[in-house]
């Protein structure tokens, strides 16, 4: 069966330019119809939205852009072509602004029209796609995709992902350990033009500086002691999706200029090859540093800091999304009790309470360590903050002989101190106890021996 032929709408007063437009697309294989000013051409949209315009900019009545800022939210559906002899700096800039996809001056050029109409189609085909995805993965309980959360944060950060998704571009995730930047990327992924192909995670402080440049670009047989095989790296095993970059802060610095040289170029040659081989990957790099104090530490290269956060996420904190605590609390609770064949236990009306009012130092691992240890040892009939204090928190948590509210810094810190006292001093196993990874615990550490 033939595909259907994709609609091009021509806005143009002058009779003559749009019927010769009109032959023009068809003649490439469109189908195309005209309206004479702004205001026919929105009938138009009415009744059938197209998948491109190609207007004029001088029209009597509405203009063209008076046309597409009357189109609202459908302008982002479509590849709008402006058509003008009269081109300026300003009104090229408002016609961007307005959802344009570009702007070519009169006389024209026919192919170069063809041109940007073929790749504005392919980009609003793309937005449109992921519009798509993005309404099948949103939830009215709060959550999108694999994502859990309806503070205003995380839809913020819904937003911008919606944004980012459809372009190519590298993305760089930062924020505090356990915060779910793997899972971000995931759902990155997940809604890009990419989602078919690999995704491909490396955690780059669990490579060894001088196993980093083979497992990020491959090496040949022979070509050093024990390659033994040819061995493909993770920019050709993630050819056609996303490689996703953990803790890039911790790459070595004699690896992340030839990185740097590979996202410039699209192209990896491996460790004693003779030759170069093209790769199109898109790149998601996280880490739990401070990008700006990174840099300045000499963690991350300036020039590769700017070629990775082309977009930059920072996911906010747990306790920066309270409203959120108590539906990723539900959700691990049930996933968890589905998991050891435990029952769901009713809530008691102190345990939200309890939830909210932990500092949650280790964010969402930590929250999701604890309900599972709940969803276990709880004995029933019901949930209670006793419960909480007694297997989610005990021994790191001791009553409180004072009446006076602590902050959230504060909170963090003693219950820090009291999971270092009950482990005798053991940092991996008071790291365990928390919920966060040893290198989060002393980051945390040397934070407060400089305050």
């Amino acid at each position: 069966m033939a595909r259907p032929r994709l609609h091009v709408l021509i806005v143009d007063d002058d009779a003559a330019t749009r019927d010769g437009l009109v032959a023009l697309l068809e003649s490439w294989g469109y189908r195309a119809t005209a309206a004479p000013d702004g205001k026919a051409a929105l009938s138009v949209c009415d009744k059938e939205l197209p998948h491109a315009v190609v207007t004029d900019l001088m029209m009597p009545g509405m203009n063209g852009l008076e046309f597409i800022a009357a189109l609202g939210e459908r302008v982002q559906q479509l590849a709008i072509i402006f058509l003008t002899g009269q081109a300026t700096i300003e009104t090229a800039v408002q016609a961007i602004k307005l959802g344009a996809y570009d702007y070519l001056a009169k006389p024209l050029e026919p192919q170069r029209l063809r041109e940007v109409l073929a790749k504005g189609l392919k980009q609003a085909a793309l937005a449109r796609e992921a519009g798509a995805l993005r309404q099948r993965l949103e939830s009215p309980l709060g959550s999108y995709g694999a994502l859990i959360g309806k503070s205003a944060p995380m839809r913020e950060l819904y937003q911008r992902l919606s944004q980012v998704a459809a372009t190519d571009a590298a993305v760089l995730v930062s924020g505090e350990s356990g915060t779910g930047k793997e899972l971000v990327a995931r759902t990155l992924h997940d809604l890009s033009p990419r989602r078919e192909g690999p995704f491909l995670p490396l955690n780059c402080s669990a490579i060894s500086p001088t196993l980093m440049e083979s497992e990020l670009f491959g090496h040949e047989k022979g070509a050093f002691t024990n390659a033994i095989e040819r061995h493909l790296g993770c920019f050709e095993e993630a050819d056609g999706g996303t490689l996703f970059l953990d803790e890039i802060t911790e790459m070595a610095a004699e690896v992340q200029p030839k990185f740097l040289r590979v996202l410039e170029e699209g192209l990896v040659r491996r460790i004693g090859a003779n030759s170069s081989v093209a790769v199109s990957v898109r790149v998601v790099a996280a880490t739990n540093r401070h990008p700006a104090t990174a840099v300045k530490d000499g963690k991350l290269r300036q020039d590769l800091f700017y070629r990775l956060s082309v977009f930059h996420l920072e996911l906010p904190a747990l306790r920066e999304r309270g409203e959120d605590i108590p539906l990723l609390a539900r959700h691990f609770l049930e996933s968890c009790a589905q998991k050891y064949q435990r029952p769901e236990l009713p809530w008691a009306a102190d345990f939200t309470t309890a939830l909210r009012s932990h500092a949650w130092p280790g964010n969402v691992r930590e929250l999701r360590n604890a309900m599972e240890r709940l969803a276990v040892m709880a004995p029933g009939p019901s949930i209670s903050a006793e419960d909480f204090q007694r297997f989610c928190l005990s021994p790191v948590l001791e009553e409180r002989t004072d009446t006076e509210p602590l902050s959230l810094a504060e909170a963090e810190r003693q219950t820090i101190e009291r999971a270092l006292s009950a482990c005798d001093g053991n940092k991996t196993q008071a790291a365990r106890l928390l919920g966060i990874t040893p290198k989060t615990l002393s980051a945390k550490l040397a934070l407060y021996n400089k305050a």
